[in-house]
């Protein structure tokens, strides 16, 4: 009951910085970076796995673990990376890392960092009970959250699947405060179809949208500081499936559902040229 109230309350404030309209990418932006997996294996040029937290368990009550450079739980087919999550127990002896967790799933963060831009997703989710898929982005050098900072451009969970939240996190504005700063979006066909999600982040504000229409917006007042606003800084993209925890196992994981899958298209990051 603890979890759903805590739900409850995150979609009634996210709700204040709800957007609606066109969200057009800017004119000035120029293509300056982009993922389109079209390799035979992922670009470790481009991508770390995150494992680092595998023994002692992830954040958030989660209950997979993540794995590197395993192509049951990565991959790349037909143009798209594969985040496949599996419910299966590891052997210690072969992954010495793991914890014991009862699910397997794949974790990467981009080792390119940006400050400021457009940035586009294209995916397909998966929606079963217990699914947690994230899109989004961490200070490079990240010393402390919330105050560093975090943008999350898409997150859906398994216990409300084809609602896609986006939110910011600062040190004054952050979920273990209640007072983050988020926006949600009915999206009915987001686990079978692809679809676009956005970042336009500039220095006075950020919009995050979905096939061209926005879902959230703030706008830096004159008077923000750090606790308000960290997003001055270079950022890393995060593409994960987690599994389970407070949130997205709200209402159980579905194991009968296993393994899922999230797909991703392309990564592509446009900024404006610099001033002369």
């Amino acid at each position: 009951m603890a979890a759903l109230l805590a739900l409850a309350d995150l979609v009634s404030r996210s709700a204040s910085y709800e957007a609606h309209g066109p969200m057009p990418r800017p004119d000035s932006a120029r293509l300056v970076w982009s993922e389109e997996f079209d390799e035979r294996a992922l670009n470790r040029r481009h991508w770390s796995f995150e494992t680092s937290h595998n023994k002692q368990g992830w954040f958030n009550g989660e209950r997979q673990y993540y794995s590197d450079n395993r192509s049951e739980n990565l991959r790349l087919s037909d143009g798209r990376l594969i985040l496949e999550a599996r419910a299966e127990r590891l052997s210690p002896a072969a992954y010495p890392d793991w914890g014991g967790q009862s699910y397997t799933s794949a974790r990467i963060i981009s080792k390119q960092a940006w400050r400021y831009g457009f940035f586009e997703v294209r995916a397909k989710l998966p929606c079963a009970r217990g699914m947690w898929p994230a899109i989004w982005m961490l200070p490079k050098n990240m010393q402390h959250w919330p105050d560093d900072g975090e943008i999350d451009i898409m997150e859906q969970v398994g216990a409300e699947p084809n609602i896609i939240y986006a939110t910011l996190h600062s040190g004054r504005y952050n979920h273990t405060l209640g007072t983050q700063r988020g926006a949600h979006r009915a999206v009915p066909t987001s686990c079978g179809a692809f679809h676009r999600y956005q970042l336009d982040w500039r220095p006075d504000s950020i919009m995050i949208g979905i096939d061209d229409e926005a879902v959230l917006r703030v706008v830096r007042n004159a008077t923000d500081g750090k606790p308000e606003w960290p997003f001055d800084r270079p950022f890393q993209m995060i593409l994960n499936l987690a599994v389970g925890g407070a949130w997205a196992g709200a209402k159980g994981i579905d194991d009968a559902a296993m393994p899922q899958r999230m797909e991703v298209d392309f990564v592509r990051v446009w900024q404006a040229p610099p001033h002369r």
